[in-house]
């Protein structure tokens, strides 16, 4: 089955529906964020978000925690 570029993820497209406990992938919640992959990257590395660790090969970041950073960032 072929993805086409267009379409816009579940997790995009349903964010503000997810619980706060929601795992996000890195690719997704730098989307969220509208920074590069690499700029997620340094928020973590700042310590201005926190990653789980779901295996030993997966990360992710809590919805809730994304909430926060936004709305810290936005001022709310």
């Amino acid at each position: 089955m072929q993805r086409t570029t267009n379409s816009i993820s579940h997790t995009l497209r349903d964010f503000d529906q997810l619980p706060d406990s929601a795992h996000i992938r890195p690719k997704t919640a730098a989307q969220l964020l509208g920074v590069s992959i690499a700029s997620f990257w340094r928020l973590i590395a700042s310590g201005k978000l926190k990653t789980h660790k779901l295996t030993e090969r997966t990360t992710s970041v809590k919805a809730g925690d994304l909430r926060a950073f936004i709305d810290s960032k936005a001022g709310v």
